[in-house]
């Protein structure tokens, strides 16, 4: 009989000012180097250099239209995401849990809570988000929880360093839309 504890569940809450440099640090974490590849979200292949920055966390933080949800275990930054309100729509990005806890579940999880928190904060019907046309299989868990690809493409902003650095020259984002009903 395993006697392991189960782990407590995840809490949530919105990020403040002093939250930013160790949300860049689990952000970086999740997509580049070589520790995003002990989790399944790395970029490692796709780019090099910084996923983001602290100027594009802290304006996620500090704008009245938008949130960054800190998601928390036992008190540990566990992985977060950023809501932003854009009309009757939300946008949903910044997306990371810590590779050593992607493919536990917490993802669901913490993208339920954006889903209900985007409804609830804004009244919002849809919440859409981009996605480099390349990853298949994040596209695929996408869409496993209700996802629709739109075929909507829009450019990779290559030469602007702040996105990383492209290992490949077809990068593009696809538009993801949900019905939140």
């Amino acid at each position: 009989m395993d006697t392991a504890a189960a782990p407590a569940p995840p809490t949530f809450r919105d990020a403040a000012e002093d939250d930013i440099p160790a949300l860049v640090g689990l952000i970086e974490s999740a997509y580049r180097g070589d520790a995003s590849r002990v989790g399944w979200t790395t970029e490692a292949d796709l780019l090099q250099g910084q996923r983001t920055d602290p100027d594009g966390v802290a304006a996620v933080v500090t704008s009245p239209d938008s949130r960054m949800l800190v998601v928390e275990r036992d008190g540990a930054l566990v992985g977060c995401c950023q809501l932003e309100h854009r009309g009757e729509h939300a946008y949903f990005g910044m997306f990371a849990v810590r590779p050593e806890l992607q493919g536990s579940g917490l993802g669901r999880v913490v993208l339920a809570e954006a889903e209900r928190a985007a409804r609830e904060s804004w009244a919002v019907r849809e919440m859409h988000m981009t996605v480099i046309s390349a990853r298949d299989d994040l596209i695929a868990w996408y869409e496993r929880r209700g996802y629709r690809r739109t075929g909507r493409m829009s450019p990779f902003p290559y030469g602007d360093e702040r996105f990383g650095i492209p290992q490949r020259d077809d990068l593009r984002f696809e538009l993801l839309v949900k019905d939140l009903g």
